[in-house]
């Protein structure tokens, strides 16, 4: 089809790299059809997307990057995940938005995944790489000519590593990490989308746990992340891409945009069209779609989201909040349950997290799980659910997800239309938004704080090219 309309329009050149994925899948099928593509050429485009290409030049680069390996069988694969170490990410080739990808907690789910895997072979292998659990995720858009770099934007994603990047709220500026770290990313980026021999846009992933910084992927192409970064700081960057195609440099862009405000992505998901989906996000995309906010503090970008999603942020008056995390996050809750008891809600809880809560000094209800009895004087949080008495869950599962209590809660509140939350620093994100709209609502920003006013994309500054 492509062909067809090369051969009625007969163009000087073709632009591969604003074309998402498939398009980058047709640069060397196009080529050896005498094709003539302009910007970032085959070469390249193999040097990020073949993986022994991409981890040799990061070798040479002394980049770090997971642990990984291709296995094209089973048994392959267990040994190298006992070499690797637990958790391991699995993922088959050439897929696109992390179809068939997972997490695999122990050899037992690692072969069940493989078995049902498809067209595990010598040419379609399975790639098992460490699963930095806990580790924060950014994403990098930059411009390249050949001769410079020009950083578009640094992304700060909400939800932790192992969250595909497009279910993932992310934000622009960053707002945790420090400025070295900020130039280490933006050093990094540079280096690679040298050696890569990029030319136009370039997306790299990171995850970064403890001081080190950990290369994921190098996309050579316009990522979905472009039109984000580019109405965040004013930058057009495909027009400016395609300019680089055309043999224009970017020495007019050496300078990267400095925000004085915070902009917010957040996913767009279809639970309410799938009864029987489980929320649990994980490195399969499931988002149909996302929205921007801007403000000048990331909680209040972030509640911005979510009345654009038009999720309705509860206040005390909706309904408790029911809490119910697993053993790794029972520490970090307890600073969450604090903001939300001095916000006014009241909690409830099964009795594992009640202890630690309890234990805390925090207040809350003990409740039974969904699976327990149904009790007129003390239901079971299925019971307050369908009651209309429970405003937002927060749940996190750990481990491989299960058609146990866990799934059940969620699915429940799916079906009822409860905001379910599912991620530790999801839920730090999401508190910290109810409470800058309550101080808004209660008049206690700043005179030149922007808030939770409307702001024009218009109105902010752009960039002329």
């Amino acid at each position: 089809d492509v062909m067809n309309v090369i051969h009625l329009e007969n163009p000087k050149a073709i632009v591969v790299s604003l074309g998402g994925q498939t398009a980058i899948n047709l640069a060397e099928p196009l080529s050896a059809l005498g094709v003539p593509i302009i910007g970032t050429d085959t070469q390249a485009i193999k040097n990020a997307e073949d993986r022994g290409c991409f981890e040799k030049i990061m070798e040479e680069l002394e980049i770090p990057q997971p642990e990984a390996e291709a296995v094209t069988d089973i048994e392959s694969g267990v040994r190298a995940a006992a070499r690797i170490g637990y958790p391991v990410l699995v993922r088959p080739s050439y897929v696109l938005g992390g179809r068939g990808m997972m997490i695999a907690y122990d050899a037992e789910h690692l072969r069940d995944y493989m078995a049902e895997a498809a067209r595990i072979s010598p040419d379609y292998p399975v790639y098992l790489d460490r699963f930095l659990e806990g580790a924060i995720e950014s994403d990098v858009d930059a411009l390249c000519d050949g001769e410079e770099v020009y950083i578009g934007g640094i992304l700060e994603h909400i939800e932790e590593a192992g969250i595909h990047s497009g279910d993932s709220a992310t934000c622009i500026p960053p707002f945790s990490f420090s400025e070295s770290l900020q130039a280490k990313l933006r050093e990094t980026t540079r280096r690679i989308a040298m050696a890569l021999g990029v030319r136009g846009l370039v997306n790299v992933q990171y995850a970064i746990k403890g001081e080190t910084v950990y290369v994921i992927e190098a996309n050579p192409r316009a990522s979905r992340t472009v039109p984000f970064i580019s109405k965040a700081t004013g930058v057009p960057l495909a027009k400016c891409a395609a300019r680089i195609m055309a043999g224009d440099s970017i020495a007019s862009l050496s300078d990267e945009r400095q925000l004085d405000w915070f902009c917010m992505k957040e996913a767009v998901m279809p639970w309410g069209r799938f009864p029987g989906a489980d929320v649990i996000l994980g490195p399969e995309m499931k988002s149909t779609g996302e929205v921007m906010g801007i403000a000048k503090s990331y909680p209040e970008a972030y509640a911005k989201t979510q009345l654009a999603i038009d999720y309705k942020l509860p206040d005390p008056s909706a309904g408790k909040v029911f809490i119910s995390v697993c053993d790794r996050d029972k520490r970090h809750i307890l600073s969450v349950a604090r903001i939300l008891r001095y916000l006014g809600f009241d909690i409830c809880s099964t009795e594992g997290t009640a202890r630690v809560l309890r234990g805390g000094n925090v207040t809350c209800e003990v409740v039974e799980k969904i699976s327990g009895p149904h009790d007129g004087e003390r239901p079971n949080i299925g019971d307050l659910i369908a009651d209309g008495k429970i405003a937002v869950i927060i749940n996190t599962p750990y481990g491989p997800g299960s058609r146990g209590d866990g799934y059940l809660l969620r699915t429940e509140a799916v079906r009822r239309g409860v905001t379910c939350v599912t991620a530790m620093s999801a839920a730090n994100t999401y508190v910290s938004a109810i409470e800058a709209v309550r101080e808004d609502e209660q008049g206690h920003g700043s005179a030149n704080d922007m808030g939770m006013d409307v702001i024009a994309l218009q109105d902010l500054p752009q960039h002329t090219v």
